[in-house]
């Protein structure tokens, strides 16, 4: 642990402050007090902008095949964008007949994307894995339907030919960058882009509007089937605005990001993009991904391109960690410029915030702000956010200039609730979910729960507190806060166990299923080729789990916060039933009943050896 409080790299940020009202029925009304600024109404003037002020400037960059840096100038795009949005309008495409992409993020999935924002046509990117990793293509059969497509975009036609002749009619027109699908109506990317610009194109363009789709984005699943998210320009602009006015050091020098976060979510797609293209910054394309095959790659990138803000989630920081400390160049490289850590998608253990703050003071001197704030995919995202004052773990800060937040009491905590130009206006063909995501004040649900840093002021800011349909009851009436009981279990059996589902409603005691990391269990158990579970019976294993157990139990404060039970399962969560999501979240509810042996196993007067019991 670190003696002293070093010095922190100074990252301008927007002025923040908040007013509180209290309404009726102990429910809190929050609020930015600081004005939104201007913004355009539409995201593609943006891009008109830098390729008029910096043509030349790299926009996007990714790896060629030989591994060099493909760059694409702002001059560049705008030329191209043009192009294939004049092949688009020719299409026929429109809000019924939207452009659906399957694959994932690369130049050509950007500037297509971008083509269809500047015709006016709405787009879905969607997450690759419902194509390459499901084997019965059962969401992208759903996501296909509800969308109809007019146009199917797929980097690498052979990868996605199996999904695509089991679930894209014949007659829909596919577009590929290489590798035409034998048999299918299939049309190069660079025949797309050599497409004269249309007569039209202008005044498609200035039709656009606040209220145009801009694109469906669909969520994870995480409660169920995707559903498709409307994302208008007014969504997009206003929140980007937003993040802008926050990040104000991005208005100072055009921001440099390596991001491998996928544009199929709106972390990635639309913060971290749209970002980069509104204050005329280089996004580097990481073909890298925070897993074990994939880190590799964003190790070799990092390198190389010294980021001004750099983006991951808490399990891509762990990751990376190793790697920081045995590597100089790396760790040189990536603080060279660093102004800004930025997390999301869950919760940062303490580990994992200390070493990063260890190793930036090793590296340079001082201190690397670590940031997060609130959002939905319903939110554009960017809803909350904290600045230099609510640092640390699990703060969120207060709502962005622009947002109105509504805190409504629920099972002892503050459900949050959102308002302001950044929600959705809805579900695309799905009204009666549209109906359910809003209160009668207009505010959208957002499902996370908010506490106070400090009761009642709201200077200090709030810290997430879960999702409230995650939350249960034991059977004394006791509540459980299952996002920061699950946080705890991942922490307390850190580096050992990559996610955790607590069980316990209407039981007397809470348990908990395990996904533990096998590759860390092999090397504690020295059977570096024996199957899960050999290493999980280990004598090392259970022996250091057992303690660990034990350990998290002392820490416990009451019934709620106790884990008596757990069991470290030997199959990873399964994408196509539903128990994880594309990204990597897992679904409680749908681990728990698909495993409902495995939990009735945890609560047998006579459990099986899989079992550890905490010892008192």
């Amino acid at each position: 642990m670190l003696k002293e409080s070093p010095a922190v790299r100074d990252a301008r940020l927007g002025a923040v402050a908040a007013a509180i009202e209290q309404g009726s029925d102990g429910i809190y009304y929050v609020r930015n007090l600081h004005p939104l600024g201007p913004y355009p109404p539409k995201l593609t003037e943006r891009l008109e902008h830098w390729a008029r002020i910096a043509p030349e400037r790299t926009y996007l960059a990714e790896r060629d095949a030989e591994g060099a840096w493909r760059h694409v100038s702002y001059g560049e795009a705008l030329e191209t964008v043009r192009a294939l949005a004049s092949g688009l309008l020719q299409r026929g495409l429109s809000a019924d007949r939207p452009l659906l992409i399957l694959s994932g993020n690369d130049i050509e999935h950007a500037l297509l994307g971008l083509a269809a924002l500047y015709a006016g046509i709405p787009y879905a990117p969607i997450a690759p894995a419902y194509a390459l990793v499901s084997k019965d293509f059962q969401k992208l059969r759903h996501v296909y339907d509800l969308l109809t497509p007019g146009l199917v975009f797929a980097s690498n036609g052979t990868a996605f030919a199996n999904a695509i002749d089991a679930v894209v009619a014949k007659d829909i027109e596919i577009i590929v960058t290489t590798s035409p699908i034998e048999g299918r109506a299939c049309t190069l990317f660079s025949q797309l882009a050599a497409t004269p610009v249309s007569p039209q194109l202008q005044a498609a363009h200035a039709a656009i509007g606040p209220d145009t789709i801009a694109k469906i984005l669909f969520t994870s699943g995480s409660t169920g089937v995707p559903k498709g998210v409307i994302n208008t320009q007014l969504m997009l602009c206003a929140n980007i605005q937003m993040a802008t006015e926050h990040f104000a050091f991005m208005k100072d020098e055009p921001p440099v990001v390596l991001d491998w976060s996928p544009w199929n979510h709106t972390a990635g797609g639309n913060h971290n993009f749209n970002l980069v293209l509104y204050n005329g910054g280089t996004l580097y394309i990481d073909d890298g991904k925070p897993t074990p095959a994939g880190l590799a790659a964003t190790v070799r990138n990092l390198k190389e391109v010294a980021p001004t803000w750099y983006f991951n989630v808490p399990k891509g920081f762990d990751a990376l960690i190793p790697h920081l400390r045995a590597d100089e160049q790396l760790r040189s490289n990536l603080y060279s410029r660093l102004r800004m850590f930025w997390y999301a998608g869950a919760g940062m253990s303490p580990h994992v915030w200390s070493a990063l703050d260890e190793i930036a003071v090793e590296t340079c001197g001082e201190r690397i702000v670590i940031l997060s704030g609130l959002g939905s995919t319903e939110t554009a995202p960017f809803a909350m956010a904290a600045d230099m004052t609510m640092v640390g773990a699990g703060k969120v800060g207060v709502p962005a200039r622009g947002v109105e937040l509504k805190l409504v009491p629920s099972g002892g905590k503050y459900e949050a609730r959102v308002r302001g130009a950044l929600i959705t206006p809805g579900y695309w063909r799905q009204p009666e979910l549209t109906a359910k995501a809003f209160d009668e004040e207009g505010f959208y649900r957002i499902g996370d729960a908010l506490r106070f840093v400090s009761e009642g002021d709201v200077s200090q800011g709030f810290i997430f507190d879960g999702r409230i349909a995650e939350d249960f009851k034991l059977s004394t009436g006791t509540w459980v806060s299952v996002g920061n009981l699950r946080a705890a279990v991942i922490d307390g059996f850190a580096p050992y166990v990559q996610d955790a589902v607590i069980a316990g409603l209407d039981r007397d005691y809470i348990a908990a299923l395990a996904f533990p990391d096998m590759a860390v269990l092999r090397k504690l158990s020295g059977e570096t080729d024996a199957p899960p579970a050999e290493v999980l019976q280990h004598p090392a294993v259970r022996s250091k789990l057992q303690q660990m157990l034990d350990a998290l139990r002392k820490t416990s404060t009451g019934s709620s916060t106790c884990v008596e039970r757990i069991m470290f399962m030997e199959t990873p969560p399964s994408m196509d039933k539903g128990e994880m999501t594309d990204k990597g979240s897992i679904n409680q509810r749908a681990v728990l009943d698909l495993r409902q042996a495995l939990v009735d196993d945890l609560y047998s007067d006579t459990p099986s050896d899989a079992v550890l019991i905490a010892r008192r």
